[in-house]
């Protein structure tokens, strides 16, 4: 890659031209309560011909009701894996990995291999923050939390912050992040979480945007 990459997300591991890994262990609490998720994958054929395959695994939460001692409190300790492979080398990827969050909102609008539903709120307004942070949201709201967040230099040597990594002339990339925290107050029904990738691919003759949902779980 041409610029330094750093990513800062909370315990994420980013494995395609480096290597690594970083581990948070949360504290534990007797109501902790543990939720194991599904694998997936998901295969999509580019408009040049190019197949892309994402899978999803290990994915597990961690959730602790009682943050703040009171029912309006959540706390949710997330992991997982990430594998994207393509069958061609292409120019650049572009992976965000994160996690949306909502009271009383219901995802079933997008289905487990995200196609709609929620796809359409990511970038559409809903507040976005860091793994690690607490957001406040009344009924019908939702937040999304970034894995990722890439300090880069511009052509100006000045860092930037970003949500997203990039890697260059790869056909493949994966990514781990373990127990990042989703922290949630102010929600007085029930709340979901799901994770959520968005994948950006360009190759010589096509670009392609691709969103990989995981299951909903609910977090209390």
């Amino acid at each position: 890659m041409s610029n330094p990459l750093r990513v800062t997300a909370a315990a994420a591991v980013v494995v395609a031209a480096m290597a690594g890994a970083t581990g948070i262990v949360p504290a534990r609490a007797a109501a902790d309560i543990p939720v194991a998720l599904p694998g997936e994958a998901k295969t999509l054929r580019m408009g040049d011909g190019t197949v892309l395959t994402l899978k999803r695994t290990a994915e597990r939460a961690l959730i602790n009701p009682s943050l703040g001692g009171t029912p309006l409190h959540r706390n949710v300790w997330v992991s997982g894996r990430y594998q994207i492979t393509a069958s061609r080398k292409v120019k650049q990827m572009k992976v965000r990995p994160g996690y949306i969050v909502g009271c009383q909102v219901n995802f079933a609008g997008a289905d487990s291999s995200g196609d709609e539903g929620d796809a359409d709120a990511i970038g559409g307004g809903i507040e976005a923050l860091g793994a690690g942070e607490a957001v406040h949201l009344g009924p019908g709201q939702a937040a999304f939390f970034n894995l990722t967040d890439a300090e880069r230099k511009d052509d100006f040597s000045s860092e930037r912050h970003e949500p997203y990594y990039r890697l260059k002339n790869t056909d493949h990339a994966r990514y781990r992040y373990v127990n990042a925290q989703l922290g949630l107050t102010g929600c007085a029904g029930y709340a979901q979480a799901r994770s959520w990738l968005r994948l950006s691919v360009e190759t010589e003759f096509a670009t392609q945007i691709l969103d990989f949902f995981g299951r909903p779980f609910s977090i209390g």
